[in-house]
């Protein structure tokens, strides 16, 4: 998945996919997908009897690998089709599926995502057609987040294991030390912007995606789901860790106020006064394509952590490739599923510039011994890899999280433009959260 494809959703259009969640449950906490008779799939005889599929999906690499997969496969034809990035996607696929026609066979569905779809039951559990077989071969966080109730959703396709990306060359200037904590973020945050009034840490300028992760990481866990009860409540330990040192961040005026993707945040990247980001595994090739002229100034390390001596990470980012429900030809979507995530396609994605999701690739010597003349020769996916086994398992998303990003700047983004603190913007979120939960049948607690 590109970068731009990471950005929070925002905007009415949201709405719609939104209203999704609860469309097809009638209060039964089951996200089964409707897919209770369904068997393992016979992988060898279903590609020899071949057929055709339709794929909705934006990111590149699958290009090759759907040309590969039918030159493995002559008898099988299969229709990649970009339709538009997420949410736009994510709006094609509910309107198809309401008009009962055109829906795909196979659509990417970012993590976050995909429990707004399996709840409304509009997925396939993939479980029975296989999925069931592969537990250990994704990563942990990636893996957790294609799951919902007893079911398999999708499979993995990439992950965005969290690390702190950093401009050598600025923190060499200022002489500071590459932060380990997030008390020393906060303290180097404070230097770089001493000595330069126009350099920052960091940017941000609300983003919910980021705080998320942010919070995933602390230990916070806002979201507790059990079908279609759940609970909302941005005052846990976790929540308030981080903003707690992130507040001190905005009244200080240390953070850039420019928004990530866009020029300025470019030209910040590259001309250094923008010195770290904190962002997921994708980000390399980003920074190589969009920061040309920094080559060799930035470097790659663990996540600050909120406790000196952990190694605590989250994910940020990252998509599946799920079953629609109304797939008349599922046995064959679920075998290309298989062969783009866990099977040959994999490495012709990981050759294509992706961050895989398997353990197997992240495990490799080959993998993590690559050295990327970017960084300054830097063997970053040793890294990276470290950071994908590292992230802290329990967390959830709330099954209506496309509309809980849409309002975000709404309300916790209020922090970053007036004098709205982040606890009292995520008290905001929660309310309005609670209330759209409840209006669309579900039980939320607070």
């Amino acid at each position: 998945m590109t970068a731009r494809h990471r950005r929070a959703l925002r905007g009415a259009a949201l709405l719609g996919v939104a209203s999704l969640a609860l469309s097809a449950c009638s209060g039964s906490t089951d996200a089964g997908g409707g897919s209770g008779d369904a068997e393992a799939v016979d992988t060898a005889s279903v590609l020899e009897e071949g057929g055709e599929i339709t794929v909705w999906a934006w990111e590149p690499t699958l290009e090759d690998v759907v040309a590969d997969f039918e030159a493995e496969n002559p008898n099988v034809t299969v229709n990649l089709e970009n339709v538009g990035t997420g949410n736009d996607q994510y709006t094609a696929l509910q309107n198809a599926i309401a008009a009962g026609d055109g829906v795909p066979d196979v659509a990417q569905i970012e993590y976050y995502a995909v429990p707004q779809f399996a709840i409304a039951e509009n997925l396939t559990d993939l479980g029975p057609l296989g999925a069931g077989e592969l537990d250990g071969t994704f990563t942990t966080g990636p893996w957790t987040s294609v799951q919902s109730g007893d079911g398999i959703y999708g499979l993995p396709m990439d992950s965005g294991p969290m690390a702190l990306f950093y401009n050598q060359d600025v923190f060499d200037e200022v002489g500071v030390d590459v932060p380990t904590t997030w008390d020393e973020y906060l303290e180097a945050a404070r230097a770089i912007h001493e000595a330069d009034p126009n350099a920052y840490i960091a940017n941000d300028t609300g983003d919910a995606g980021f705080t998320t992760s942010m919070i995933w990481q602390a230990g916070g866990r806002p979201y507790q789901v059990d079908g279609t009860e759940m609970t909302i409540d941005f005052t846990d330990e976790g929540t308030t860790r981080f903003t707690e040192v992130w507040q001190q961040l905005i009244d200080e005026e240390l953070l850039a106020p420019v928004s990530s993707w866009s020029d300025e945040w470019y030209q910040g990247l590259g001309d250094g006064s923008i010195a770290t980001l904190t962002i997921g595994a994708w980000m390399p090739a980003n920074l190589e394509s969009g920061v040309p002229q920094a080559a060799g100034q930035w470097r790659v390390a663990e996540m600050p952590q909120w406790e000196s001596g952990a190694h605590d990470t989250a994910e940020n980012g990252g998509s599946s490739l799920a079953v629609p429900a109304a797939s008349e030809n599922a046995e064959l979507a679920y075998a290309f599923v298989e062969y783009a995530n866990a099977g040959d396609g994999v490495q012709t994605r990981v050759d294509g510039g992706a961050f895989p999701a398997t353990t197997a690739e992240l495990e490799s010597e080959e993998f993590q011994a690559k050295e990327f003349e970017y960084f300054g020769g830097q063997q970053v996916n040793e890294v990276l890899a470290e950071s994908a086994a590292n992230v802290v398992e329990g967390w959830q998303y709330v099954p209506f999280q496309v509309y809980a990003n849409s309002i975000f700047n709404d309300t916790v983004g209020q922090a970053y433009v007036s004098g709205t603190t982040l606890d009292e913007g995520l008290a905001a979120w929660q309310e309005s959260l609670v209330a759209y939960g409840d209006e669309q049948g579900f039980t939320v607690n607070e």
